[in-house]
């Protein structure tokens, strides 16, 4: 008996539960990728913040040479 063809579909029939299986995966991540995202964000307007207050301290004791 040739089992041949059996290769030919398992490769299809493995792409369905794996896709299945990446899509109920994206739901559970976009709010964590979201709630990361923004605190990723909130972290870099302080570090901005910061070296702006650093730069202006920087100036002032350039001028006072």
């Amino acid at each position: 008996m040739d089992w041949s063809w059996l290769l030919l579909l398992a490769c299809p029939l493995m792409m369905l539960p794996m896709m299945f299986m990446m899509k109920g995966g994206h739901g559970s991540h976009s709010e964590t990728d979201h709630s990361e995202h923004q605190k990723v964000s909130n972290e870099l307007n302080e570090l901005k913040e910061q070296n702006n207050l650093l730069r202006e301290q920087l100036q002032q004791l350039k001028n006072k040479e």
